[in-house]
């Protein structure tokens, strides 16, 4: 009851996610801007229940103004630029700080030891700081991953732990996770 579980639809259709939401998902994450406009606009009017839309992958600054009015949850946000961007369309918006744990180069995310400073200029911005985000280094043990996280978000002072995908969400709710974002093990492979 205390991890929420966000249905990530990558290339899963429209029809797909209102299946999954009538069997009571609430929370869907996206990871491109256009895909998550259309769902949203394809599910509204045909679903009973609400949807929390949350933007999960990399963002540019440019699609932030379009998702504003359907984001529920920013869980990527890595760079002050983009939180001023969120700020500027999405008043007070929910967002999470992105932390790249490894300093993989093809990842996003800020360095643990920006992920202070980076909150705080956020908040400075007015964004409600969740909490934090991650995706460990594939093919290594994510415990420790997580494990640095729950440590981190513990020393500043921040409640959410998004992290844990379909190979991991397990071990992640072990070690804190507040969210996980779960694709493969609910809609099937890609």
């Amino acid at each position: 009851a205390d991890v929420t579980l966000v249905a990530a639809s990558k290339t899963v259709p429209a029809a797909r996610v209102a299946e999954a939401v009538a069997l009571g998902v609430t929370d869907v994450g996206e990871n491109r801007a256009q895909e998550l406009l259309a769902k949203a606009d394809a599910l509204e009017g045909t679903i009973e229940a609400p949807v929390r839309w949350h933007f999960l992958g990399r963002l540019q600054r440019n699609k932030v103004r379009s998702l504003a009015p359907r984001v529920a949850c920013w869980q990527s946000v890595d760079r002050e630029a983009l939180g001023a961007t969120i700020a500027r369309h999405a008043p007070e918006a929910r967002v999470l700080v992105e932390v790249n744990l490894a300093g993989e180069l093809q990842k996003g995310g800020c360095v643990p030891s920006e992920a202070g400073p980076l909150t705080d200029e956020l908040r400075g911005l007015g964004l409600g700081v969740a909490g934090l985000m991650t995706i460990p280094p594939e093919g290594d043990d994510p415990r420790r991953w997580f494990a640095a996280l729950r440590d981190l978000a513990t020393d500043l002072d921040l409640r959410h732990l998004s992290m844990g995908m379909s190979d991991d969400y397990e071990v992640a709710v072990e070690e804190g996770a507040t969210m996980v974002r779960v694709g493969r093990a609910l809609f099937g492979a890609r």
